[in-house]
């Protein structure tokens, strides 16, 4: 089996970091997209994959939402990281030679009030660690970026202002994902979450339906999301995070129920809860 843990970014990713925080003895492998690092885990060139899902600032990342439905890999946990934005620029730049800041569209928008207020022009790039590599070689004390701590260390550059964030506590959710599917155990006196997508009929009141043995079996949804299908004339797909183990007798109930309302269920995953999700509740 190899020791490998696949992420998107360049070095210094907080991808990256969070890698190493769950997984402190798996090496890091950066890939040029979340399309390349699940691909590394379905063919066995990587035992996992850290994929972000949502920012608690800057809401879902889009693409990885397109993704989930295609994907073949199974999710086996998750992962909240905490994130620490830096302005990062050149060793000899100052905040009054700056004219730009670069990152990705998630860390701009996630700093997007600091940004305003510093009057720069603010560039998308394909990563946090990326645009801080690249201001690197560039060398020029107008351009900054924000990324990590660990990318300034990386690429030798400076920290102009820490906690560049907006909002405090600003923390992203990551899944897990294994090309081998992975059920714990079922514990009661555990918190569990079990996420799966279905397809509803496209006939009135189909989501209510669909949903409605959650609430008869007093189940928690913890999240929601909606795509359209392929043929925009079909009902939509639902990605749901569901508090409670596949195992449990009311989520036995309430599948039971939705696979009656539902043209497809397909589960995703059980898992353990977060440790983070108990400083929430």
């Amino acid at each position: 089996m190899t020791n490998k843990i696949a992420y998107q970014g360049v070095k210094g990713a907080y991808s990256e970091q969070a890698c190493k925080s769950a997984y402190p003895n798996l090496t890091p492998i950066p890939c040029d997209s979340f399309q390349e690092a699940m691909w590394l885990s379905e063919n066995g060139d990587a035992y996992l994959s850290m994929i972000p899902l949502e920012n608690s600032t800057a809401g879902r990342v889009e693409e990885i939402y397109r993704l989930i439905p295609k994907m073949k890999l199974h999710v086996i946990g998750e992962h909240f990281e905490p994130v620490t934005h830096c302005l990062l620029g050149t060793k000899d730049t100052t905040l009054k030679d700056i004219r730009t800041v670069a990152s990705h569209p998630q860390a701009l928008a996630q700093c997007h009030n600091n940004i305003s207020m510093l009057g720069l022009e603010a560039i998308a790039k394909l990563d946090t660690a990326g645009a801080a590599k690249e201001i690197a070689v560039l060398n020029d004390p107008s351009k900054t970026a924000i990324a990590s701590k660990l990318a300034a260390d990386i690429y030798d550059l400076q920290i102009l202002k820490e906690h560049f964030e907006d909002v405090p506590g600003n923390t992203t959710r990551f899944f897990i994902l294994s090309a081998e599917k992975v059920m714990p155990q079922y514990d009661p006196t555990l918190p569990f979450i079990t996420s799966l997508i279905f397809q509803v009929r496209n006939i009135p009141a189909s989501l209510y339906k669909a949903l409605g043995g959650f609430a008869t079996n007093s189940i928690n949804l913890l999240k929601i999301e909606s795509y359209m299908s392929n043929n925009l004339t079909q009902g939509s797909q639902f990605h749901v995070d569901i508090d409670g183990h596949i195992d449990s007798k009311p989520m036995r109930l309430a599948l039971e129920e939705l696979a009656f309302f539902a043209d497809e269920v397909r589960i995703l995953g059980c898992f353990e809860s977060h440790r983070f999700r108990c400083k929430l509740s």
